[in-house]
């Protein structure tokens, strides 16, 4: 009976997440961090728009990337792309993608004592997520504990030192992202939760997605809830330095396919994509609520799914380990 308490236990273990040992810089980062990585953690100090490179970075307002996928076209939607996401920043000299000019249309960074967060919205067509996508979530751990994408590292010098956050969220949608990436410590897995992936950023995240705002900002951490409310209330902020716009002086990201929208950038807002839905990408995922931000993927209900999982292992685990040691 003990044994298959431990082996219960273990599964409940597998099924919340990784418990993360090995810590990277750039400087000494290995090729790859996980089997089965599509791109590299090895990357150059310039900028290359064909870069694999699977190091992102979140400091500022206009010093900050996002996950999205490495080619264009209509399937490169992120349910099916989450796995070999590549990096892009609004600033070069990272190895990485750079983020055109223009697709950035509102961004707001807020730092707080236990975690950094980018939201905003954008043509995010620029960067091949096709147009009508309502997105899906990113994160370290995915479903086999190898990360969304596959060995995808995070860092930042926004408490000190360039170090790596080893617990991170990222939502991205054709119109919408958001980006949290938490302070190294014990708390850190509950102010990244990585479980809530049907609700989108506004639920996860809420803050400012004004489009025409570039500001930064510092901030409360807000609060948590052990259910599933309503959304919560934006924590309060203060110290906002307001930017004019953000940029790296490159204008455009290769000819644009069928699947990508105008390169006219248009003004967007949450309103216009807090309804958005998707049938190429999401099909299971049940409906999504009016008011959280971008709707999300089928691979958002299976992760889910596992959360769900993990808790009924959980509960089994504890229940027998009650029995033995009794």
């Amino acid at each position: 009976m003990f044994s298959f308490t431990v082996a219960v236990l273990s599964l409940a273990v597998l099924a919340h997440g990784q418990t993360y040992s090995a810590t990277y810089l750039p400087s000494n980062a290995p090729k790859t961090s996980e089997q089965g990585q599509a791109g590299t953690n090895q990357c150059s100090t310039g900028q290359d728009q064909n870069s694999t490179c699977q190091n992102a970075y979140i400091n500022s307002v206009d010093d900050f990337c996002l996950w999205a996928p490495p080619s264009p076209g209509p399937d490169s939607v992120i349910g099916n792309t989450e796995r070999i996401e590549v990096s892009w920043c609004v600033k070069g000299g990272y190895g990485t993608r750079v983020i055109p000019d223009g697709t950035i249309q509102g961004a707001h960074f807020v730092q707080t004592p236990d975690f950094v967060q980018i939201t905003g919205v954008g043509d995010l067509t620029k960067i091949n997520i096709p147009k009508g996508d309502s997105g899906g979530e990113l994160d370290p751990h995915g479903a086999d504990g190898n990360g969304n994408p596959i060995g995808g590292l995070v860092f930042s010098s926004a408490f000190g030192q360039l170090e790596q956050l080893h617990e991170w969220t990222n939502f991205m949608s054709d119109t919408m992202f958001c980006f949290r990436a938490c302070k190294p410590g014990p708390m850190a897995p509950e102010w990244c939760q990585h479980i809530y992936d049907v609700m989108g950023c506004q639920w996860n995240m809420p803050a400012n997605y004004d489009a025409g705002t570039f500001e930064r900002c510092a901030g409360d951490s807000g609060q948590g809830d052990p259910a599933t409310p309503a959304a919560h209330p934006i924590p309060s902020s203060s110290q906002c330095t307001t930017l004019t716009s953000i940029g790296n002086g490159l204008a455009v990201s290769g000819a644009p396919t069928s699947s990508q929208a105008s390169t006219t950038p248009t003004p967007t807002s949450p309103s216009q994509t807090s309804g958005a839905s998707n049938t190429s990408s999401r099909t299971s995922s049940g409906s999504q609520p009016s008011n959280t931000g971008a709707a999300q993927n089928n691979a958002a209900s299976s992760t889910v799914a596992q959360s769900g999982l993990g808790l009924w292992f959980t509960i089994l685990a504890t229940t027998l380990l009650g029995v033995v040691l009794a």
